[in-house]
C-alpha cells in the first residue's frame, strides 16, 4: 500500500510539472511538446534548435501572437512560458510562435541606433555633461534613463480617430502633453509604467486599427501577476500608438521596464569556439592556421560542389542553354534565402518579421517576369527590390543584378558574391529569411 501511494504522489508531482504547449512556425505547421513548468523561451528556442538541426546564430526567437487583437511580442529570453499561457483565455486563440528575429539583440550591438539624437535629452541626473554616445552607454550600464520625445498617434478605446501628441518617455513611465511640446510637470499626463505591462507589435496596423502610418505598437497593462483573460480583456487596458519613424520602441519600451533584469549579450557556445579547418589533401592531415588560406579553401570547395553538382545534371560535352538553366534551378531551389513563389508583399512582410536590420534579404521569382528572379533587401529600415536579369551570352546563361556588367553562373554564386561585395548594392547581404517545417 505505501509502494502505491508514493508512486501515485510521484505521479501527481511529475503530471503537475510536465505541462503540454503548441508552438507554430511560419508556414503554419505546428509541433506539440511536453516542458516542464518552470521552461524559459531561451529553452523552448533551444529545443526546437536541436529538435529541426537549425543553426543557432541566436536569432531564433519564440512569438507570442494574440490573433483576435491583430498584435504579438517577442517573449524575453527569461520569461516563463507557462506563465505567459497562463493569461490565455480558453477561446482567445492565442499562440506560439518559433521564427528568426535578426533585430532580436540589435538594441545591445548598435544602441545608438534606437536613439536618434534629436529625439534624446540629457536628464537632470547627468548634469548635463554627457555627449549622445555617453549618454547611451550610461543607460545600458547603470540605472539611469535618458529622456526620449517625440511624436506619436495614439488611438483610446472605443474611438474611431488618431490624434497626434508629443510624448515623453522617461524611467517612471510614459507620458504626453496636453499643451504642444510643453515638458511642464502640469503638461504632462500620465500614460502607462512598463514595468507592469507588456508592449506589443502592431500586425495590420492601417487594416485593423485604421492607423495613419505602417508601424504601429500597443501597450498592455498587467493588472496583476495573475493575468486576466484575453476573452474578457476586450482592449479595455490596451494603448495603442503608431509612429512615423520605424525605429523599434517596443525594444526601448521593454528594456526601460526590465532593467532590473537585463538581458545579456549571446556568447559563442563551446562547440562553436572548438571548430577549425582542416585540410586533409595530403598523407597527413593537419590544421589550417591561416585565416586567409581557411577561406580560399572553403571558397574553393564549394566552388568544386557546384561543378560537381552541375555535372550531375548536363550531358557529355558543352551543356546547352537548357541544360545549364536546369543546373542553376536545381542549385537555388534548395537553398534555404531562395522563397520561389512568394510575392512582394509576402516577401515584405517576411523581411519585416524578420528584423528590419541591414542585410537581411530573401530571393524569389518574379511575378512581373518569369524569366526573372528578384532580390529582396533591407537597408536603413526599408526594403528594397532588386531584379535578378538573365544574360544569355555564346549559348551559356547568367544572371546579373547590374544589367550584365558583373556575371554569374547561378543564384547561388551571385548570393555568395555580394555576401563578401556590396557591388551595386546598398549593403552587403548578411542574414538571410529562412522558414522551417516543425
Amino acid at each position: 500500500i505505501c509502494k502505491l501511494v508514493f508512486s501515485f504522489d510521484w505521479f501527481r508531482l511529475f503530471s503537475t510539472v510536465l505541462q503540454v504547449i503548441k508552438v507554430y512556425s511560419e508556414d503554419n505547421t505546428s509541433r506539440a511538446v511536453e516542458v516542464p513548468s518552470d521552461i524559459t523561451a531561451r529553452d523552448i528556442c533551444q529545443l526546437f534548435i536541436l529538435k529541426n538541426h537549425c543553426i543557432d546564430d541566436h536569432s531564433w526567437t519564440l512569438f507570442e501572437q494574440i490573433p483576435h487583437l491583430s498584435i504579438e511580442r517577442t517573449i524575453e529570453d527569461h520569461e516563463s512560458v507557462i506563465e505567459v499561457q497562463s493569461g490565455w483565455g480558453m477561446d482567445s486563440h492565442c499562440c506560439l510562435y518559433f521564427r528568426k528575429n535578426y533585430a532580436k539583440y540589435e538594441f545591445f550591438k548598435k544602441p545608438l541606433d534606437f536613439f536618434p539624437e534629436h529625439m534624446v535629452s540629457i536628464s537632470s541626473e547627468t548634469n548635463g555633461i554627457m555627449n549622445h554616445s555617453q549618454l547611451i552607454q550610461t543607460f545600458l550600464s547603470s540605472s539611469s534613463c535618458p529622456e526620449i520625445h517625440g511624436f506619436l498617434h495614439a488611438k483610446e478605446h472605443g474611438r474611431k480617430s488618431w490624434k497626434k501628441f508629443y510624448f515623453v518617455l522617461r524611467r517612471s513611465g510614459l507620458y504626453f502633453s496636453n499643451k504642444g511640446t510643453s515638458k511642464e510637470p502640469r503638461h504632462l499626463q500620465f500614460i502607462a509604467e512598463f514595468s507592469d505591462s507588456d508592449v506589443y507589435t502592431l500586425l495590420s496596423g492601417k487594416k485593423v486599427y485604421g492607423a495613419p502610418t505602417d508601424y504601429g505598437f500597443c501597450v498592455k497593462v498587467i493588472q496583476c501577476r495573475d493575468f486576466q483573460p484575453l476573452s474578457v480583456f476586450r482592449l479595455q487596458s490596451v494603448l495603442t500608438f503608431c509612429t512615423d519613424f520605424i525605429i523599434s520602441l517596443t525594444v526601448i519600451l521593454n528594456y526601460t521596464g526590465l532593467q532590473q533584469s537585463r538581458s545579456v549579450l549571446p556568447m559563442r557556445s563551446i562547440s562553436e569556439n572548438s571548430l577549425v579547418a582542416m585540410d586533409f589533401s595530403g598523407h597527413k592531415t593537419r590544421v589550417i592556421e591561416n585565416p586567409s588560406e581557411a577561406l580560399s579553401v572553403a571558397v574553393e570547395e564549394g566552388l568544386s560542389w557546384r561543378r560537381k553538382s552541375c555535372h550531375r545534371l548536363s550531358s557529355h560535352g558543352s551543356p546547352s542553354t537548357s541544360q545549364s538553366s536546369m543546373s542553376s534551378i536545381a542549385i537555388h531551389v534548395a537553398q534555404p534565402w531562395f522563397h520561389s513563389k512568394l510575392s512582394r508583399d509576402e516577401a515584405q512582410k517576411l523581411i519585416t518579421q524578420q528584423g528590419l536590420i541591414d542585410g537581411v534579404f530573401l530571393v524569389r521569382d518574379s511575378q512581373s517576369n518569369p524569366r526573372t528572379f528578384v532580390l529582396s533587401l533591407c537597408h536603413t529600415q526599408k526594403i528594397k527590390h532588386f531584379q535578378i536579369v538573365p544574360v544569355e551570352e555564346n549559348g551559356e546563361l547568367f544572371y546579373s543584378l547590374d544589367d550584365g556588367h558583373t556575371r554569374f553562373t547561378d543564384l547561388l554564386q551571385l548570393v555568395e558574391f555580394y555576401q563578401l561585395n556590396r557591388g551595386v548594392l546598398p549593403c552587403k547581404l548578411k542574414h538571410h529569411c529562412a522558414r522551417i517545417t516543425l
